[in-house]
């Protein structure tokens, strides 16, 4: 039984813990509240809900550091939460209690709000999201009762930024000067990132061997990731409905099938050495010049209008799944393109039909068609100057130039 004793002018509960041993809280002011208090941890312990009040006096420096370290995280996500941790989480929270954290949900409500005043609304939401999930562990182990951060505001009430999506003819100009920046190699990948919406990892992991000719699609197996300067070869997709496989409207398949005969590396999509394509690298040098262009070059002759300032590859996805919804294609369709799960009951009884994968791909081929005949006569020319021959001969004796 649950007993207080006196401690000067105070009171301090006494109570039998789980393995037998008595615990103690000091500081009560009466007999009676200890004793009440004291009852009620015995009460929790009987009912298996009890938590031990010094497993909440672990500092959220050092719990986060053993949550890290057996946690299975691949190593781009690890990257990204340590630093996380130690630009923005730590520098506030790393000699806290974890108790002190709970008690305190005026404190992270303020954190959150000094977060915003430097913070991109989408980056304030990644750190309070990981933050939330260390604490939730916290929870989950016993070491306090509830997560301090459920309640917690964290958009700042600013309009968030759209997505941008381009149109077919907006890729087909940027896949021109990618092109001229990058060789075919950076024409097909730009097509590529529209047209089926692929992840970047999933584009440049692919293998010449891994290409179905037989029904124009490339498998999604084993995506490529990069972290802290490496890059390994992930075991599995981001989730179970990322393992597809994707298929290739007629014209992509020309171009893709004629990049495979001329592949001489490991991968389809490689560095000029050969070696893996690295994101921030690939940016940098081709894919911003090719949306950005230069418009503001004083020098006349080297002056490039912009096609869609800011445009990202990962906008590419959005692209395709607006476009495929724009199209009047099936939800269910739109989701396995681009290796997305269905909420609710919709996974279980929906599925992918052969006449929906027909209609996605000719609808992407129709937008392709119409994009080609959006070109100025001068684009045209320089198009059909980049495609293989199949290709150009379809275009040009569609625009009336076969013989010329």
């Amino acid at each position: 039984m649950a007993y207080a004793e006196r401690l000067g002018r105070k009171w301090r509960a006494r109570y039998k813990r789980p393995d037998g041993t008595y615990g103690s809280e000091p500081g009560f002011d009466t007999k009676t509240a200890a004793e009440q208090w004291g009852e009620e941890q015995e009460s929790q312990i009987r009912r298996r809900t009890w938590i031990d009040p010094d497993e909440g006096e672990i500092k959220f420096g050092d719990f986060a550091e053993r949550w890290l370290s057996v946690s299975r995280l691949a190593i781009n996500t690890e990257a990204k939460y340590r630093s996380q941790l130690r630009s923005r989480i730590l520098p506030q929270w790393e000699d806290w209690p974890l108790i002190a954290i709970v008690n305190n949900h005026l404190e992270v409500q303020g954190w959150v709000n000094e977060l915003h005043d430097e913070l991109a609304d989408s980056t304030v939401a990644s750190v309070f999201s990981f933050f939330s999930t260390i604490m939730n562990a916290a929870v989950r182990s016993r070491k306090i009762p509830a997560n301090p951060c459920h309640g917690v505001r964290v958009t700042s009430g600013e309009a968030e930024i759209e997505r941008q999506v381009a149109t077919p003819v907006q890729v087909l100009r940027a896949a021109l000067r990618m092109e001229e920046l990058a060789g075919m190699e950076g024409f097909v990948l730009t097509l590529l990132d529209a047209y089926t919406g692929a992840r970047w990892s999933e584009l440049i992991s692919q293998r010449p061997g891994a290409y179905d000719r037989v029904n124009k699609q490339f498998p999604v197996r084993r995506p490529l990731r990069e972290a802290a300067g490496q890059i390994e070869e992930a075991p599995r997709p981001k989730s179970p409905a990322g393992r597809r496989w994707i298929q290739l409207p007629p014209f992509l398949a020309i171009l893709y099938e004629w990049l495979l005969d001329h592949c001489s590396h490991r991968r389809v999509f490689t560095g000029v050495r050969g070696g893996v394509l690295r994101r921030s690298n690939f940016a940098r040098r081709f894919w911003r010049p090719a949306w950005d262009g230069d418009p503001d070059n004083p020098d006349p002759r080297a002056r490039v209008p912009a096609i869609l300032p800011g445009f990202t590859f990962h906008e590419g996805r959005h692209t395709q799944r607006t476009w495929l919804a724009d199209d009047h294609i099936p939800e269910v369709a739109r989701a396995a393109r681009l290796g997305h799960k269905l909420t609710g009951m919709a996974d279980v009884y929906e599925h992918v039909t052969p006449e929906m994968q027909r209609a996605v791909l000719t609808a992407l081929q129709a937008r392709w068609e119409a994009s080609v005949q959006e070109l100025t006569p001068q684009e045209r020319r320089r198009l059909i100057d980049v495609v293989p021959a199949e290709l150009a001969k379809e275009i040009a004796e569609s625009d009336g130039l076969a013989g010329e």
